[in-house]
């Protein structure tokens, strides 16, 4: 491996996904909070700016295994991956993106509402560890032993093929699976994008550095500011629709008969905050995007 495809000695490794939606997402939380790097073409390693950190590009599905025996100290991957590596890591933060379950799918014909009774037959999944330890105690207490194939992909595919009675596979909206003529019997897991760290890595300093960022970039996609002008009348009732998180910052202006209000809202929430503002009589009502907090 060349010099410029390896980690200086000392630094903190970072496993994030190399490509697809993952790797866009993860991409925009690390330069939201501040993590900057340049990657030069085709290679899976890139240097931090301004902190001791190095950023290898894995695929997702190998992130996990890295992290729990060492290689590297931190990575971002689904927590479903962590779950089928069967490695012992620290959950450190859930990003709240790539959200998915791990369900048992049967096709709709079929009409399978009860999971145990494809105990015994042939399940097609990519989480064939999972799957097994789901099945385990059915099979145990109904004295069969199901038969579960590893496929690396088009896993939907199976039961139209002939190779399967179900599968086991991640569903997000469900498309996928209806248009393969399937429905979910019984949910496995619920999963999403996590930060995990290696338990025993020396740079427990980043990986708090780390997490305090992403939470920052996290509170702040759920939160907008708003602010306005109230009468003192109507400040009471104007506090009630904008408690804040703590409480709001109010500040008295010139006239004495008014007060200037700002305080942290739900960003889903703004638009109906704004309206029930207006309608009770406050003015200059604006909202502010926050990019980063510490809360």
């Amino acid at each position: 491996m060349s010099s410029a495809n390896t980690s200086p000695p000392g630094n903190c490794k970072f496993a994030i996904p190399k490509k697809g939606r993952l790797y866009e997402k993860v991409a925009a939380m690390l330069k939201g909070s501040g993590i900057e790097y340049h990657r030069e073409p085709r290679l899976d390693v890139a240097l931090c700016k301004d902190l001791p950190i190095t950023l290898i590009f894995l695929p997702a599905s190998d992130i996990a295994q890295y992290v729990g025996e060492g290689n590297v100290d931190i990575g971002i991957t689904g927590w479903d991956v962590v779950q089928e590596s069967l490695v012992d890591v620290d959950r450190v933060l859930d990003l709240g993106f790539g959200k998915c379950k791990l369900c048992v799918q049967a096709p709709v014909a079929n009409n399978v509402t009860d999971v145990s009774t494809l105990a015994g037959g042939r399940i097609v999944t990519s989480f064939p560890e999972l799957t097994k330890k789901f099945f385990g105690p059915i099979d145990a207490e109904k004295g069969v032993e199901t038969k579960v194939k590893f496929v690396g992909g088009s896993v939907e595919a199976a039961c139209g093929l002939g190779l399967a009675d179900a599968v086991v596979d991640l569903v997000e909206t469900g498309t996928t699976m209806r248009a393969a003529g399937l429905e979910v019997v019984t949910e496995i897991l619920a999963t999403e994008a996590i930060l995990i760290a290696n338990k025993k890595s020396e740079h427990r300093d980043i990986v708090d550095l780390l997490k305090r960022r992403l939470e920052g970039i996290i509170a702040a996609n759920k939160y907008v500011m708003i602010s306005y002008n109230i009468s003192n009348e109507l400040l009471h009732d104007a506090l009630k629709i904008t408690p804040g998180k703590k409480s709001p910052n109010i500040t008295a202006l010139d006239d004495g008969k008014f007060k200037a209000v700002s305080a942290l809202v739900a960003k889903k929430e703004s638009n109906n905050k704004m309206d029930e503002l207006h309608d009770m009589g406050a003015t200059d009502i604006l909202t502010f995007e926050v990019t980063n907090t510490r809360m």
